[in-house]
């Protein structure tokens, strides 16, 4: 089991060495099988009471660009193509009542009876959670019984109490964060975890943020996939330049090390490009996520990443690296070789 020095070490070590331990673990966990799913992603609202510093998507009620979908634009959305997951997070808008969002679910799941759901982030939950007067339990069992399947792993950021109160300082911290997965996972919840780095953090921070994951997935076995999120600064209040490719590289590297009890590291092809996306297969990442749609949250930040991409493309991306594509489903089941 890595030490704590020992992974700072290897983060601040040479790319190859850090490369080479995440590609074994990789390889003895899934082969050469590489995973994607055919999904959307679904921003279904802009309007966001906790504006981020790090955060180009959002908007303040009433700015100029707000938006909000409508259940009946969501439903069009995902019934354009071929879909086994829908992916739906937005801000926190502060004048939808709790209802609006069991309701959204609702309709999703009566049209597509079969389709995972994975929605919302922690700090949605939160939210739900503030404006509703409900306990977390509550709105967590509202929306399973709604149809949800799964949280998406957003909103984690990175747990340190010093970048929060820098950064994000009106949404929910670590331990809030962590609480709310561990009660996701109590009633048959799965998730994602996540983390922001390439801004102000440093490598104890790194490291203390995926060990805090390990802990937890240690106690609850709940989270399907970790996805390391490098930082765009676009037109953020951030001025900072992009993260390198050997930084994001060696991140993903050491999450699939220190991250050995999750079963999946995905290299997120929207925040990453495509291409590092199929060179981040042989440092520890073995899920290039899907066909996404239309993404806004990445783009506003300016991302050089298309908004969508086709299956074929994908498996291109996973093929053209040597490895075997395997469709899955939002839960990860395996569909057959193609």
């Amino acid at each position: 089991m890595i030490t704590h020095s020992e992974a700072v070490k290897l983060l601040k070590g040479n790319l190859i060495e850090i490369g080479k331990k995440a590609d074994e673990i990789r390889r003895k966990k899934h082969g050469i099988n590489s995973y994607y799913v055919l999904n959307r992603q679904i921003n279904y609202s802009n309007v966001c009471i906790s504006r981020c510093k790090f955060c180009a998507f959002a908007r303040s009620p009433g700015e100029k660009g707000e938006y909000l979908l409508s259940n009946q634009e969501i439903i069009n959305i995902v019934a354009q193509r071929e879909t086994d997951e829908v992916h739906i997070v937005g801000g926190l808008h502060p004048d939808l009542l709790f209802c609006h969002y069991t309701d959204m679910i609702k309709a999703i799941r009566s049209n597509f009876p079969d389709i995972w759901i994975k929605a919302f982030t922690a700090a949605e939950i939160d939210h739900f959670s503030t404006i509703s007067g409900l306990q977390v339990e509550e709105i967590l069992s509202g929306l399973k019984t709604a149809g949800l399947n799964s949280l998406t792993g957003g909103g984690a950021e990175i747990f340190s109490d010093r970048i929060r109160q820098r950064l994000f300082p009106k949404k929910a911290g670590a331990d809030r964060w962590l609480f709310i997965h561990k009660s996701a996972h109590k009633i048959g919840l799965r998730s994602s975890a996540t983390m922001l780095f390439g801004h102000i953090e440093t490598d104890d921070e790194i490291v203390h943020h995926l060990f805090e994951l390990r802990k937890l997935q240690a106690e609850t076995n709940g989270f399907n996939a970790f996805v390391a999120l490098p930082f765009h600064p676009g037109s953020s209040f951030l001025d900072l330049p992009p993260v390198s490719a050997v930084r994001i590289l060696k991140v993903i590297a050491l999450s699939r090390i220190i991250l050995s009890n999750f079963p999946h590291i995905k290299a997120y092809w929207v925040m990453l490009t495509p291409k590092l996306a199929e060179i981040a297969q042989f440092f520890g990442a073995d899920d290039l996520d899907g066909t996404i749609g239309k993404e806004l949250i990445t783009h506003s930040a300016g991302t050089e990443s298309p908004s969508s991409m086709s299956e074929e493309k994908l498996r291109k991306l996973i093929t053209g690296a040597g490895f075997a594509p395997v469709r899955r489903t939002g839960n990860y089941l395996k569909a057959a070789l193609q």
